[in-house]
């Protein structure tokens, strides 16, 4: 026995064709059925409309339609390319039609002793109930009374007839096999071969049967594993494209990439689930792909090109494919008549409106990328066949409507015209993320080289060590919270009186740009010291070239001490200096480059043998914690009475949390030394 049913399934798999198209019997004819299945192309009884009363196997059928579910030569299935396909009955008069019908059949058969007969039904438009002798058997979805039945996408279902014992005076006993289809108006405008039943059913021995199903399902999986192979390679590119935020996170094109290709990774995954499993329905799969995936996918793509090549002309093109993308989602889901009540008028006018709109998304993203070629070369080129097969992509069911087929079939493989543009598409944008972020890296690279050279500059403009000053003791402290810092200070002594000019102050900002203008505030100091040692003259003169830059600015204080002690002070906008650990008290003033004919602070003081100057920058005072808690100036003062050094003030808020740039710089008049005659 169980070598025989070995056998038989080897001769299926190798004859499976074969047997699917063997010749139905004659009405009446007694089919004998060792472990073998034929398929019923009919006569089948077919009658559109709903009745229970149509499952009673003594009901009289002879005025119905009869329907032959026989192949015809040159006849596909339009998206599988199976030869066995049938079209169905919207091409047999019932054009338009959604709703129920009914298919019968009288059957008369049987089996060997201990064997029971079974059905494979596979191929149906959109659910079905299945009666033997007026009993239900079985579904394939969801029927309840007074609701609108949940129907999936068709997947190879066994049903096992009861047993009908046959009578020795009569002979095998007829059985009335009773179909009832259900087909939603989403169908209608899926392809023009629509309703019933597509693929005639499998009669045989249960064992038998119940191989064919296997054999089935494992070609249905089969059709869609490029669905879910290309599932898991969308996901990971999406999960690169998003990554490459973490080396470049100034280019907001990678996130719309990323949102792009897991728009089509969620499409891919939902459409392998309503192949291969009853989680999604028709309807729900429909309203997901129609009235969302479709026109953002197409949307969200043009705007992958149009952030790519950095367009800004014309301004209204972004607003535009937002609005086109919105009349679009209304139109399909109209055009698709998903909520079922909608007039199969204006179910049309909507579908040819969405077409409209779909041409001018498409016509739109062709725009962006002629653009592109204008503009960036290779990149637009790259792109430009992606973007063509998008066009047949977004009009793969008008295509199928004209008799054309909306696939590639590779190996038995179902294609979808719009996987293969998005494969492209991917492929394309693969290519030119590698090449981006080959580019991004050279650049990061340039600009930390021009970083470093910057630090350099400042290092050579802001020296760390200081030529003796006679009579003075004066110690620095520079500390950048960046690699260029935006703080600066100069120490100019005069040639001939022997006096020191100390300019120190803040640019407004960090980085790159505050280091250049540092380079620029010290030149202007030294060119303004060969005119003048005037701190308020000093202060005038960088304020006009920071006028120049229009956009910048910096607090600044400029001090000059003579050799007698004698001290003055100009201050714009800067911290006021500490003299023997308090604060020296002066008017305020507004920092430099906000006015043209600004006026500074100015006060004269005398300093005395052993008083101590401090001058800092606001980044002791900003210094924060890991809580958010400033250092602020009240432990700035505790810490100023202390007399520390200029190391120890910097040290201290550095530990702190440094959060800005930290300048000190301490001065002391020290005392006089006199000479000593022998």
């Amino acid at each position: 026995m169980k070598k025989s049913k070995l056998l038989l399934v080897v001769l299926l798999l190798c004859a499976w064709s074969p047997l699917r198209s063997q010749n139905a019997p004659a009405a009446g004819e007694p089919v004998l059925l060792g472990r073998s299945a034929v398929a019923l192309t009919g006569p089948w009884k077919f009658h559109i409309g709903d009745d229970p009363r149509w499952a009673d196997p003594s009901y009289d059928d002879s005025d119905w339609e009869t329907v032959d579910l026989t192949p015809r030569p040159g006849i596909v299935d339009p998206f599988t390319g199976n030869p066995s396909y049938v079209p169905g009955w919207t091409t047999q008069g019932h054009a338009g039609y959604w709703g129920y019908a009914w298919y019968r059949i009288r059957i008369t058969a049987e089996t060997v002793p201990g064997e029971k007969l079974a059905l494979m039904a596979n191929g149906v438009d959109d659910g079905y109930q299945v009666f033997a002798q007026g009993h239900l058997l079985g579904s394939d979805g969801e029927f309840r009374e007074g609701e609108y039945p949940v129907v999936y996408f068709p997947q190879p279902a066994m049903f096992v007839l009861p047993s009908v014992p046959a009578s020795p005076a009569s002979g095998p006993q007829t059985q009335v096999l009773a179909f009832r289809v259900w087909m939603g108006p989403v169908r209608l405008s899926h392809h023009p071969l629509t309703g019933g039943m597509h693929y005639a059913p499998l009669l045989g021995e249960s064992g038998a049967i119940a191989d064919q199903t296997h054999i089935a399902w494992l070609e249905m999986v089969r059709h869609y594993a490029f669905s879910g192979l290309l599932s898991g390679m969308f996901l990971l590119l999406t999960l690169v494209a998003a990554s490459l935020t973490l080396f470049d996170r100034s280019d907001r094109v990678y996130l719309w990439v990323a949102a792009a290709i897991l728009l089509a990774t969620s499409r891919e995954t939902v459409f392998s689930l309503a192949n291969w499993t009853h989680l999604v329905s028709i309807r729900a799969f429909f309203v997901f792909l129609e009235g969302f995936d479709l026109p953002v996918v197409i949307s969200l793509w043009a705007m992958v090109c149009w952030k790519w090549f950095q367009l800004r002309r014309p301004s209204w093109i972004p607003q535009a494919i937002a609005v086109l993308t919105v009349l679009d989602m209304l139109c399909e889901l109209a055009g698709e008549n998903v909520f079922y009540g909608i007039s199969p008028s204006f179910s049309l006018a909507a579908h040819a409106a969405s077409g409209v709109v779909r041409l001018g998304l498409v016509a739109m993203l062709v725009y962006i990328v002629v653009r592109g070629i204008r503009e960036q070369g290779k990149e637009g080129w790259l792109m430009l066949p992606a973007a063509l097969l998008m066009l047949f992509a977004q009009f793969q069911s008008e295509l199928i409507s004209l008799r054309l087929h909306g696939t590639f079939i590779v190996f038995d493989t179902v294609i979808f015209y719009t996987q293969a543009a998005e494969v492209a598409l991917a492929a394309a944008i693969a290519l030119l993320l590698l090449r981006r972020l080959v580019l991004s890296i050279q650049r990061q690279r340039q600009m930390a080289l021009d970083i470093k050279q910057a630090q350099e500059v400042q290092q050579v403009l802001i020296p760390r060590v200081q030529a003796p000053i006679p009579g003075l003791q004066i110690e620095t402290e520079y500390r950048p919270a960046r690699e260029v810092g935006g703080d600066f200070f100069q120490i100019v002594v005069h040639p001939t009186d022997g006096s020191i000019l100390i300019v120190a102050g803040d640019i407004a900002g960090k980085g790159l740009k505050a280091g250049m203008m540092v380079a620029l505030l010290v030149g202007a100091i030294r060119t303004a010291t060969d005119t003048s040692f005037d701190p308020d003259f000093v202060l005038h003169v960088l304020n006009k070239r920071l006028q120049r830059r229009g956009d910048s600015q910096a607090t600044c204080l400029a001090l000059r001490i003579a050799k007698n002690g004698e001290a003055t002070l100009a201050n714009a906008g800067h911290l006021a200096p500490y003299l023997n650990g308090e604060s020296v008290a002066m008017e305020g003033a507004l920092p430099l480059g906000l006015m043209e004919e600004a006026e500074f602070s100015v006060m004269d003081f005398q300093l005395n043998e052993g008083d101590k100057l401090v001058l800092m920058s606001d980044g002791i005072a900003e210094a924060m914690d890991e809580r958010g808690q400033l250092f602020g100036f009240e432990r700035v003062d505790a810490l100023l009475r202390t007399g520390p050094t200029a190391a120890e003030v910097a040290e201290t808020a550095g530990r702190w949390g440094q959060e800005d740039d930290i300048t000190v710089l301490s001065i002391t008049l020290t005392p006089k030394v006199e000479a000593v005659v022998v």
